[in-house]
């Protein structure tokens, strides 16, 4: 039996087809044909490595049957054998395709001790980090059969945090080989198909709010419908000037300035400390971090109160920008709570590293961080980051707002270094920034307003 599969793949999903690296994340905006793309390349895997098991996931099996399930069994007829209760179609040379769904955390409980050659993670940002972690794990076996991993995504999302620091940041940690990861930007535009049969379909999307045209029009990731703190901005063009970014590059810290400390307490979540510098004009600095967080965003190192404040000690006697500083502590009113015997303030106070209790106020206090992140008309803000505090950068971006109380932050989130941000801000609060309003001069043939027009222009 002769089997003749149709594939015309556009650049983007040609490129995705060709990719050798061990992880390979394809897509950023809606409409660029990922889940077609997936289809297409399991199939191919099938037919080119016989014996070989690929896996299959999304977030629920009403969206796995849509999108890859009911097409497959009309594209696969005759050819592969579909059954229904192992979920997995049998092609002759004794290949695999599987599928499998991860609506709740242990719901990858039952691909343990699975082992498969190739793995599909389609819309992946809707799949947790630990979700993501316990699939991967499955993708290993003794055969001579390459060993990938494939993704599609979108900005936004739960699973963000990990798919925007692997293939977007590129931030990795020990274990983990930057060599191995590849990204393939995919917009609409680039899927001829779709702009044939549905012309319109860029139109809804140019008509969309402008956070999520930006998202899934665009397939921009740092700016998403639901993000907590818009305003935030990292742009390495800007580090040393400092306008219109948050991120700048490390400096010396004049003596004169005042050094604070803010700290969120944790255990099995992450504690986060960070170390501010204020300047004469009151405009903080986030200088030093110590963020107590494993590999896996949003899981605490575990480390008892001693172990904590031995190292924040030991950050403060040796490091250059704090040695032989007097150093302000503003925390979470929580670690003055006797209720199970000690404080974890009282524990702070013998390891000489002391605290005032942080405003707690929530609503206030995610003004006032708005208030420090807002840009004046040059570009400048009142509240900066080192480029060294990773944490940080990672986290704020991710923030999204409580569906239920839209004023206040998903506590869902990983929230520990906003928080201790706020308390921050709170013990230093200040005033709205005032933008200066001015109407931009369309007719001016004698030049009388042209630093006013080339300011606008540049706007």
């Amino acid at each position: 039996m002769t089997f003749t599969l149709d594939i015309k793949p556009n650049e983007k999903q040609a490129m995705f087809f060709r990719d050798t690296h061990k992880f390979i994340a394809f897509g950023g905006a809606r409409g660029g044909g990922k889940s077609w793309a997936v289809r297409k390349k399991a199939i191919l895997l099938a037919l080119n490595f016989p014996g070989s098991k690929a896996l299959i996931v999304r977030r629920t099996y009403p969206e796995l049957r849509e999108n890859h399930i009911v097409p497959l069994q009309a594209e696969l007829f005759g050819v592969a054998r579909y059954n229904d209760k192992n979920k997995e179609f049998t092609f002759p040379n004794k290949s695999k395709i599987r599928f499998g769904y991860c609506a709740n955390e242990n719901d990858v409980l039952q691909y343990q001790g699975q082992e498969v050659d190739f793995l599909f993670l389609d819309e992946a940002t809707q799949l947790t980090e630990q979700q993501y972690t316990a699939l991967t794990a499955c993708v290993r076996g003794v055969n001579d059969f390459p060993k990938r991993v494939y993704v599609t995504c979108n900005p936004g999302g739960v699973g963000m945090a990990w798919v925007k620091r692997l293939f977007i940041d590129r931030r990795y940690n020990s274990a983990e080989n930057p060599e191995d990861y590849s990204f393939i930007q995919s917009l609409v535009t680039d899927n001829a198909a779709l702009m044939e049969s549905d012309p319109d379909y860029i139109k809804r999307l140019d008509a969309l709010p402008e956070k999520l045209r930006k998202a899934w029009r665009f397939g921009e990731w740092d700016i998403y419908d639901g993000q907590f703190f818009e305003e935030f901005r990292d742009n390495p063009d800007h580090y040393k000037d400092r306008r219109f970014t948050h991120v700048i590059e490390p400096f010396n810290i004049p003596k004169e300035w005042e050094i604070y400390r803010s700290f969120d307490f944790g255990y099995a979540k992450p504690f986060s400390c960070a170390w501010w510098a204020v300047d004469y004009d009151g405009r903080l600095y986030r200088i030093l971090e110590l963020y107590g967080c494993t590999s896996e965003a949003n899981t605490g190192v575990k480390w008892e109160p001693n172990k904590i404040f031995r190292e924040i000690k030991k950050v403060e006697e040796e490091h250059p920008y704090l040695k032989g500083k007097n150093i302000t502590g503003v925390a979470d009113p929580s670690i003055w709570d006797r209720s199970r015997g000690e404080s974890v303030a009282e524990v702070a106070d013998r390891h000489g590293v002391y605290f005032t209790p942080g405003d707690n106020k929530r609503i206030a206090g995610w003004m006032q961080v708005h208030y420090r992140m807002a840009f004046d008309d040059e570009g400048f803000a009142m509240l900066y980051v080192f480029n060294t505090c990773k944490g940080f950068i990672r986290t704020i971006p991710l923030l999204q707002y409580d569906e239920v109380k839209p004023e206040d932050l998903d506590t869902e989130g990983e929230d520990h270094i906003a928080d201790e941000v706020r308390y921050m801000c709170m013990a230093r609060p200040i005033q709205p920034v005032m933008k200066k309003e001015s109407n931009p001069v369309l007719d001016d043939p004698l030049d009388l307003h042209k630093k006013e027009r080339v300011r606008y222009d540049w706007i």
